[in-house]
């Protein structure tokens, strides 16, 4: 859990980045599982202007440093691209980071914390599941464009921040080990979605067998497309930002895709507790499909295309994995805000999957005919 909010921390923290001007106030943001993140206002020339001061949740992320690292080098890219295109109102399409007095990309405070800022991006909203196909649309294009972006980016590797984070693999067994400690004594609850995802293992198999046949090239990518990581003009509804750039590192398409699929197609959050409500809505799957093949149009390959449907399927099925395997590991990943909270996330993946499964054919048959 965040801890509570300390405004003595906040204001300390405030005078470490390349701010002018004096903190008013801040309060927490509730938005994500992982890091602690404050919206902050100050008073600026007369002006109150609004900047984002983030505590980078040193459990999950154990290599900070590479983490901003990336973050730094994907944001001055797709802002030079940005740039390059003409783009207006550049600083509403793209993170800009505030630097730290000593030049850094990030602060570290005296306990071992590492802190960033961001320059506040006003007139925006975010949703926590898709209201319109227009939205789903918006999100395809969002993330298909941060992959364009990136498709030419040169210089060294960037660090997998988490190593092996969509590791299909490893997470089924890393499941079965959390299984076989049931170290909380928690498997007798979860009896129904244990059996669901040992007796899955086929997703697994085929994912790798595509890994290895070749035709998913390595590419830069998000690996946590969510759709509450698209900022959406407050008037428009049009993209403008994508964020939430920790895991953004070498990676697979099918990845990114996969989980715009599991975040945007049913009308409810990961956490529904009614699960009759859980369902893939098939118009918005096609919204989802037309606004990323748009902006991926020209680096998508043959290979890559023929596996967007199924890579919904792999993500709901491997954030499910994950969900599970961290309610039986005793909520150590994961923020959780009730009892069971995890297991809740695991049952509306299944229900996800299988409705994804009556669907898959025609979900691939509308993405052939684009």
């Amino acid at each position: 859990m965040a801890s509570v909010y300390n405004e003595r921390q906040l204001s300390d923290i405030s005078t470490k980045f390349h701010i002018y001007g004096e903190i008013q106030h801040a309060e927490a943001c509730k938005i994500g599982h992982i890091n602690e993140t404050y919206t902050a206002t100050y008073g600026q020339g007369g002006n109150l202007v609004r900047y984002i001061h983030q505590k980078i949740n040193g459990n999950v992320f154990k290599r900070p440093v590479q983490v901003m690292e990336n973050v730094d080098r994907v944001t001055r890219h797709i802002r030079s691209k940005l740039v390059a295109n003409g783009e207006k109102n550049v600083t509403r399409k793209v993170l800009i980071i505030v630097p730290a007095r000593d030049g850094k990309c990030y602060f570290k405070d005296p306990e071992g914390n590492f802190w960033r800022t961001f320059v506040f991006i006003e007139n925006i909203r975010t949703y926590e599941s898709v209201n319109s196909s227009m939205q789903a649309f918006e999100a395809g294009k969002a993330f298909g464009k941060f992959v364009s972006h990136l498709s030419d980016m040169e210089g060294p590797r960037l660090h997998e921040t988490i190593p092996n984070f969509h590791n299909v693999r490893m997470r089924f067994d890393g499941f079965i080990k959390a299984l076989q400690k049931d170290r909380f004594n928690r498997a007798t609850n979860a009896a129904e979605e244990i059996k669901f995802f040992t007796e899955h293992e086929a997703i697994v198999r085929k994912l790798e067998k595509a890994l290895s046949s070749g035709g998913l090239p390595e590419r830069i990518t998000h690996n946590d497309t969510k759709f509450n990581n698209v900022l959406l003009d407050v008037e428009t509804d049009k993209e403008q930002c994508v964020v939430d750039l920790d895991t953004v590192m070498p990676g697979n398409i099918l990845y990114d895709f996969g989980d715009m699929v599991r975040t945007t197609t049913s009308p409810t959050m990961e956490d529904e507790l009614d699960l009759t409500k859980v369902k893939l809505r098939l118009p918005l799957f096609k919204a989802l499909a037309r606004g990323y093949l748009k902006s991926t149009k020209d680096i998508l390959t043959k290979k890559e295309k023929k596996l967007i449907a199924f890579s919904g399927k792999m993500m709901t099925f491997t954030i499910g994995l994950r969900f599970l395997t961290d309610y039986l590991s005793g909520d150590t990943y994961f923020r959780v805000h009730r009892p069971r909270h995890n297991l809740d996330r695991t049952r509306t993946q299944i229900k996800l999957i299988q409705s994804i499964e009556k669907q898959e054919d025609k979900m691939q048959a509308y993405v052939d005919s684009l």
